[in-house]
């Protein structure tokens, strides 16, 4: 089993569109996470930042431009991009600086000023970039791909149109008791099936919008979170950031086909179940103990699809799960007690730190009127384009 660290804060700055530059948000973040740990800017050893690609220069080097925005004090820094994983690589990368003696306590920070619509490559053209290839040749933006998706589980496993708006419902439902969230209101699976198309058969309600946002934590080694008063605090127990195995070539969301399908058999298990089984094996635990999963809801049929990737249940079963209410609070295993990307939109590098986020509060039992109850263990899960793999357990 890896030795684990301490998560001793957690802050975010409330998704929204609010105009501004990314800094602004991530350092009003690691703020509210020092504030949380109790500690100053000063008594961080170093800082990590997970990068934007749409903030300029300073979005390719966030870790200095956080360190920037709180002001230079002399810390060790670096900058991790792993696209929508990036937030999961930079606690990774935190975590592997404390372990490594390298410093006592580490700052996670990501953030993100969005463009309205669906996101699209940046930095020009890019020949080499499959996700700039697909946009250019195909005309496949990440709706386009979230409606294959939706329609290989309508194919498979018959699952429906209402099947997906009662994610939406659920998850909508935590949301309206999320401060952090963008979107706070309940939502009906009659206005998700009354609002308009997007990517057949997936409507506006389905897919989560792109948003500003802000999220940090404060990591420390054991050692340093019993010396400054807090002997057990939650713990991170396990990262996994896998890349795809042979023959599983698709490196994009949707695992539709593999480049090599026809000269070779399908691969034994999708990356996303290799992005969990690593993190259960580290960990030294099983989907069986979990109090609650915060999983990347791009569209309502891609959270269905993470219940079997947890292992929360069996391949095609997670419509069965989701209509015995066992993913909602309450639930055997709650998923996006946050409110998820439906509630929140997407802000990239900031959105697998808010996930931690989620599970500390929750392990803490200070959730409020979200809080599960006697949560325990908790796992995160995201994929960033590319094969980056993205998963966190915390324990309490």
């Amino acid at each position: 089993m890896t030795e684990e660290v301490a998560v001793l804060g957690a802050g975010m700055h409330p998704w929204g569109k609010w105009g501004r530059n990314f800094a602004e948000y991530g350092a009003a973040a690691a703020r509210a996470a020092l504030t949380d740990a109790g500690l100053e800017w000063r008594d961080i050893g170093a800082i990590i930042g997970a990068d934007t690609v749409r903030g300029g220069y300073p979005g390719y080097v966030a870790g200095a431009t956080f360190a920037k925005a709180l002001g230079w004090q002399g810390a060790r820094v670096a900058s991790v991009y792993a696209a929508c994983a990036s937030g999961a690589h930079a606690v990774d990368a935190a975590r592997a600086q404390i372990l490594a003696g390298l410093a006592d306590v580490v700052l996670v920070v990501g953030a993100d000023a969005a463009p309205k619509g669906f996101f699209r490559p940046a930095g020009g053209d890019r020949p080499d970039d499959p996700d700039w290839l697909r946009f250019r040749i195909l005309g496949a933006t990440n709706p386009v791909y979230f409606g294959l998706y939706a329609r290989r589980r309508m194919a498979l496993h018959g699952d429906t149109p209402d099947d997906f708006a009662q994610v939406k419902v659920k998850n909508s439902a935590m949301g309206a008791l999320n401060p952090f969230a963008r979107y706070r209101s309940r939502v009906t699976a009659e206005e998700v099936a009354g609002s308009a198309v997007v990517a057949d058969p997936l409507r506006l309600l389905d897919i989560c919008a792109t948003s500003d946002g802000g999220a940090a934590v404060v990591l420390s080694s054991m050692e340093f979170a019993r010396g400054h008063g807090r002997p057990e605090p939650v713990r991170i127990r396990a990262v996994s950031t896998v890349t795809p195995r042979y023959p599983n070539a698709v490196l994009d969301l949707p695992e539709i086909a593999t480049d090599s399908a026809v000269a070779v058999d399908p691969p034994e298990e999708t990356f996303r179940r290799s992005i969990a089984r690593t993190a259960y094996e580290e960990a030294g635990t099983g989907p069986e103990d979990l109090s609650l999963a915060e999983v990347y809801d791009l569209s309502t049929a891609l959270e269905l699809q993470w219940y079997e990737d947890l292992g929360l249940c069996g391949e095609g079963e997670g419509v069965k799960l989701l209509r015995d209410g066992a993913t909602a609070l309450g639930g055997r295993v709650p998923v996006n007690v946050s409110g998820g990307l439906a509630s929140f939109g997407e802000a990239v590098p900031a959105q697998a730190i808010a996930q931690v986020c989620e599970l500390v509060r929750q392990l803490r039992g200070e959730a409020g009127d979200r809080q599960v109850v006697g949560a325990r263990v908790g796992i995160t899960a995201n994929q960033g384009l590319f094969g980056h793999g993205s998963a966190v357990i915390a324990v309490r």
